[in-house]
């Protein structure tokens, strides 16, 4: 008897969530991008949810939750109902960065996430504002060397991303630059235009159009072969710096124990949206290539990072220290 109740109990909660996915969606999705405004994670959510939303036939409402290097607006999604109406923004910092520096994050970027596609991938960039007199990297060199300890970097906060390559940046060259971090990348760059700091570590979509205005001067890219759209700036590796060369990515998620028929749906939608070339275009023209993979082979994707993220804080002794 026991069998039977636990087996119609079983079939009555697959029925349920089939007729759920069915009818999914039937109101609007929120995205928490767990970076303020302005950074590169808010560039790409922003550029995609616009589609996304008119391909799914609801609206997609994007919620900014900065703070911790992205893991408060991570901990919201793992947190959030997994009906598919709360899904979020994944990033190098959110999934690999802040849980190798932090044992005692609020979640498990495993076991706490459903994976739904590797949206964009980045590269980073080394800028420097116009305090800083260096036209190019060789002379950038000279100035930090010249002055161990005086210069500071900004990132999008301690334990982020950006920070991890700021740091493997100190190692692979030998030079101690002081770590600002910030509560993300748009904080990090107004102090950057305004002189409060010397150089950043950046993902690049929202580092081009200061770079394309002039106001900063790109020195160094992470990533495969020079771009296009910077032909001038040399990949860290043309450097000799190839620890510092693996560009970002961004992806979409949802709470773990989300549906695997609504992941199809909303996996589905945003490669469509992916695939079209005005999203592409946009993403490119922002420093970003459009992914859209299969949610295993994102899942994959995050756990190669964790694992590779774990034995750079092991070897380094990183310590997240709260701020």
């Amino acid at each position: 008897m026991q069998k039977h109740t636990l087996f119609a109990a079983v079939a009555a909660l697959t029925l349920a969530a089939a007729a759920q996915a069915q009818t999914y969606p039937n109101k609007p999705i929120k995205l928490i991008v767990p970076f303020p405004p302005g950074g590169t994670t808010d560039i790409v959510g922003r550029v995609v949810a616009e589609k996304l939303g008119k391909e799914l036939g609801q609206t997609v409402i994007v919620e900014n939750r900065g703070g911790g290097g992205g893991s408060i607006g991570a901990a919201a999604i793992a947190k959030a109902e997994p009906d598919g109406y709360t899904i979020g923004m994944a990033t190098v910092s959110t999934h690999a960065v802040n849980p190798a520096c932090n044992p005692k994050l609020g979640y498990d970027p495993i076991r706490d996430f459903a994976p739904i596609t590797n949206v964009a991938r980045t590269p980073n960039v080394l800028t420097v504002g116009q305090k800083m007199t260096a036209t190019d990297f060789k002379q950038f060199m000279s100035q930090v060397k010249a002055s161990p300890g005086k210069l500071s970097y900004a990132t999008s906060g301690t334990c982020s991303i950006l920070h991890m390559v700021g740091e493997q940046f100190k190692i692979s060259t030998g030079t101690f630059i002081l770590h600002i971090p910030y509560r993300g990348s748009g904080p990090a760059l107004n102090d950057l235009l305004g002189g409060q700091v010397d150089m950043m570590f950046d993902n690049l979509p929202s580092s081009m159009p200061h770079i394309k205005a002039g106001k900063l001067r790109a020195l160094a890219i992470s990533w495969p072969k020079r771009l296009d759209t910077l032909p001038d700036v040399p990949t860290f590796a043309e450097l000799g710096l190839k620890q510092v060369n693996d560009p970002a990515w961004y992806g979409f998620v949802a709470p773990a124990k989300t549906p695997d028929e609504i992941i199809a749906k909303l996996h589905l939608a945003t490669a469509k949206v992916l695939a079209m070339p005005e999203v592409k275009d946009r993403l490119m023209a922002n420093g970003a290539q459009a992914v859209g993979n299969t949610p295993t082979e994102y899942a994959v994707e995050i756990r190669t990072e964790l694992e590779k993220m774990k034995n750079l804080v092991i070897k380094q002794g990183i310590k997240f220290d709260g701020t």
